[in-house]
């Protein structure tokens, strides 16, 4: 048999096996609901990634404030001289202006230290400022899509799906996890858009395969695998062409063209 056949224990007391011809694992296909783009966008400004970065802009500024003010305060003292806070508070501004290519030019050092500190801050300064343009593009282009089941764990508070006398009825059982089985799974993704059940556990290719051919933008599967699974072609036991199919497969998965044909129908 040609199949995605999952090679178990039980099934090898039945048949032989080839060699796994495809390693994969158990998918989560869950409906997709896209966020309000605004809401998206401000959640995405305050969000902790953006804060983190920001804290690490200001810390290297203070760093450098801290420098030029030690480094200017006597020979340049109009431009940061004055008391410590005020010193420190112009080699903030003078930091920023710099970082931002903005340079009003009100501020600017004197001596040899303070301008090799301002040469070296500058360099940095286009990498961080790319970094952090970098960081914002793509939080903000990237769609945003939510759904209410994240894991595993998810699975146990509601019902899912699965097909039934398969490796993933046996995990969902094993799992503790309340289940409904569906005749196909074309069904069970049918029944996951009409919000009768929160999740449909399958072999991951198929449910990628089938998402992507049907249901694009409004099922996906879940970036996370469970239980390997090795799929391979079922012959009668003791096949005499056990041997030679093998020789072929093996052949035929190290050649670029299966990647490609992977890639082509699952994604990846």
């Amino acid at each position: 048999m040609v199949a995605n056949l999952t090679i178990t224990p039980e099934r090898l007391d039945r048949f032989d096996f080839t060699y796994p011809f495809y390693t994969t694992g158990l998918g989560i296909a869950v409906p997709l609901k896209e966020e309000n783009s605004l809401i998206f966008i401000i959640k995405q400004l305050f969000s902790w990634t953006v804060l983190k970065i920001l804290i690490i802009i200001c810390f290297l500024l203070l760093i450098v404030s801290i420098m030029m003010w030690l480094l200017e305060r006597k020979l340049n003292s109009g431009h940061f001289g004055g008391s410590t806070l005020q010193g420190i508070g112009s080699g903030f501004w003078f930091s920023a202006v710099t970082m931002t290519t903005v340079g009003y030019g009100d501020k600017h050092p004197k001596t040899t230290g303070g301008k090799i500190v301002s040469l070296i801050w500058m360099f940095t300064a286009v990498i961080l400022v790319s970094l952090f343009t970098a960081t914002i593009t793509s939080m903000l282009t990237v769609k945003q899509l939510k759904t209410s089941v994240s894991g595993l764990e998810d699975l146990k508070r509601d019902l899912v799906g699965t097909m039934p006398y398969t490796t993933s009825e046996s995990f969902l059982k094993n799992s503790l996890i309340s289940f409904k089985t569906y005749k196909s799974v074309g069904e069970g993704l049918e029944a996951l858009i009409n919000g009768e059940i929160k999740a449909f556990v399958y072999d991951e290719p198929e449910l990628r395969y089938r998402i992507k051919q049907q249901f694009h933008g409004k099922l996906d599967v879940l970036p996370i695998r469970y239980s390997q699974e090795n799929y391979g072609i079922a012959l009668v036991n003791n096949s005499s062409l056990r041997k030679s199919m093998n020789r072929i497969l093996l052949e035929k998965i190290r050649h670029q063209e299966w990647q490609e044909t992977l890639y082509h129908y699952l994604g990846g």
